[in-house]
C-alpha cells in the first residue's frame, strides 16, 4: 500500500490489561497502532467509549471494517496482517493443534480464574466474597500444570519457537505477578516468564502503554 494511505488499526486498551497481548503482538509483527489508552475500568471511568464497544471492554481493535473483543484472536489476528509468519504456526506446520489449543487456553482457563479472583478477593473483598476469590486463585494454580509440562523439555510452547501462543500464555503469568498470585507459579515457568518479557518488543509495548495512560 503506498505510503500515506495506510490506517493505522485503531486499539483501545487499558495499561496492563489484557490488551497488552495485542500491543506485544503488533510490535513483534511490526504493526503500527492507533494506541487508544482508557481509563480503568473505562465502563465506569470512560462511559463514552460504550458508544463504541457496548461490551464496555478492554481490549478492543477497529481495522477498518474489522472490529474484534478478544485480545488472544486479536494477537493472532496482528500477527497475521503483519505477514510475521515466525509467529504463528500454519495447518500444517508442527505444533500448529498445539499452537491453537495454547493460544486459547491462555485466557479461557488461565486468565479467567485470575480475573475472578480479583473481583472477589480484590476489588469486591468488602461483599464477603473473598473465599470464593481464593477458590478460584487455587483453580488457577492447579491449571498451571499443563503449562509446567509443557515446557519441561522446551524453551517456547510451540514449533521451537516464539509465537503468539507464548504472547497469550506470558500475559496470564505477568497478570499473576501484579495481583499478588506470583507464589503460585512454579520456578520453572517464572524462568520461562522472564524468558519473554526480556525480549525488546514486549518492553517496547509496556513503555508505549505507560506514556499513554491517563
Amino acid at each position: 500500500m503506498p505510503e500515506g494511505q495506510y490506517t493505522a488499526p485503531i486499539l483501545y486498551t487499558c495499561a496492563g490489561s489484557r490488551g497488552l497481548r495485542a500491543t506485544w503482538a503488533a510490535e513483534e509483527a511490526g504493526i503500527k497502532l492507533d494506541l487508544r489508552m482508557l481509563p480503568f475500568p473505562p465502563r465506569h471511568k470512560a462511559p463514552e467509549y460504550l458508544e463504541t464497544n457496548p461490551l464496555g471492554t478492554i481490549p478492543m481493535l477497529v481495522d477498518g471494517e474489522t472490529q474484534m473483543t478478544e485480545s488472544c484472536a486479536i494477537a493472532h489476528y496482528l500477527a497475521v496482517m503483519g505477514g510475521a509468519d515466525q509467529l504463528i504456526v500454519a495447518p500444517g506446520q508442527k505444533d500448529y493443534g498445539e499452537y491453537l489449543d495454547y493460544t486459547y487456553h491462555a485466557d479461557a482457563t488461565i486468565t479467567f480464574p485470575q480475573t475472578v479472583y480479583m473481583r472477589f478477593a480484590l476489588f469486591e473483598k468488602h461483599k464477603g466474597w473473598e473465599d470464593a476469590g481464593h477458590a478460584y486463585a487455587n483453580w488457577f494454580e492447579k491449571r498451571l500444570v499443563k503449562i509446567e509440562q509443557r515446557l519441561e523439555r522446551r524453551e517456547f510452547l510451540c514449533a521451537d519457537r516464539f509465537t503468539v501462543a507464548d504472547i497469550c500464555v506470558g500475559y496470564a503469568l505477568i497478570l499473576a505477578k501484579s495481583v499478588g498470585l506470583d507464589g503460585r507459579i512454579p520456578e520453572p515457568i517464572k524462568t520461562y516468564r522472564d524468558r519473554l518479557t526480556s525480549r525488546e518488543a514486549y518492553k517496547i509495548a509496556v513503555a508505549k502503554e505507560k506514556a499513554g495512560a491517563p
